[in-house]
């Protein structure tokens, strides 16, 4: 029998949960499903950063056990991360050791070549590690980017194209934020209609990794586009997963 290939997704910090009556460490189901789905053992990762500070090498030792990482959405990077001076009105749920340990994931994951799909604030979190900015708030009459399905033009030859297998997705936004200057040697691998980056790549990376910036999850139990990013995080870590 084939094992599972263990997919580490670091936890997010909620302040409360109906049923466990106290703060809680938490992952949204549909975003655990779809990594199960695809053939993934997925496993939450307790954050830890003391001071707002994640250690390298134990960030570097917790992952060698895992053959893959997906970043998932949440709460905003602190601006001061990617160099930021002054700070949005709408910035929202900011947490030190949530961005430190993020960071640090990212920064070892591309490191190790450890297989990655960084989904909503993951993109967000690669695109700082690798010196990047972000527009804090895109604002608009309609809120264009949130709680709406849209079209997104994919690149031709991308790894994002392989994925889904298509030249355009319909992609589940909810962001207010999106990358302002690129990170060092990252490229756009779709686009929504308004120019707003939806995936980034990295040429050259010394393992799998795509980004996107909408929630694949929201709709992968019905999209088989979307379904394939998760079957493609698992196929690249399926190399390094145990036999058993």
């Amino acid at each position: 029998m084939t094992t599972r290939p263990l997919i580490a997704v670091p936890a997010r910090f909620a302040a409360s949960t109906s049923a466990l009556r106290y703060t809680a460490e938490v992952n949204a189901r549909a975003l655990i499903e779809a990594v199960w789905n695809a053939g993934g053992e997925p496993v939450t990762l307790h954050p830890h950063a003391p001071g707002g500070t994640a250690d390298p090498t134990e960030v570097a030792t917790r992952l060698a056990r895992f053959d893959g990482l997906l970043l998932p959405g949440g709460g905003d990077i602190a601006p001061h991360r990617y160099g930021a001076t002054a700070v949005h009105a709408g910035v929202y749920d900011v947490d030190d050791t949530q961005d430190a340990f993020d960071l640090e994931l990212a920064r070892q994951a591309l490191h190790l070549g450890l297989p990655l799909l960084a989904v909503c604030r993951g993109l967000q979190v690669v695109n700082t590690v690798l010196g990047g900015t972000l527009h804090q708030d895109m604002g608009g009459p309609e809120r264009e980017h949130r709680h709406v399905v849209h079209p997104v033009a994919v690149e031709r030859l991308s790894l994002l194209e392989q994925a889904t297998g298509a030249e355009k997705v319909d992609a589940s936004c909810y962001h207010h934020q999106r990358v302002d200057r690129l990170g060092s040697g990252l490229e756009v691998t779709a686009r929504a209609a308004d120019g707003t980056v939806e995936a980034l790549e990295l040429p050259g990376a010394r393992g799998w990794f795509t980004a996107v910036q909408w929630h694949p999850e929201d709709t992968a139990h019905e999209d088989p586009a979307q379904r394939g990013l998760f079957e493609a995080l698992v196929r690249a870590a399926r190399g390094g997963a145990r036999e058993g």
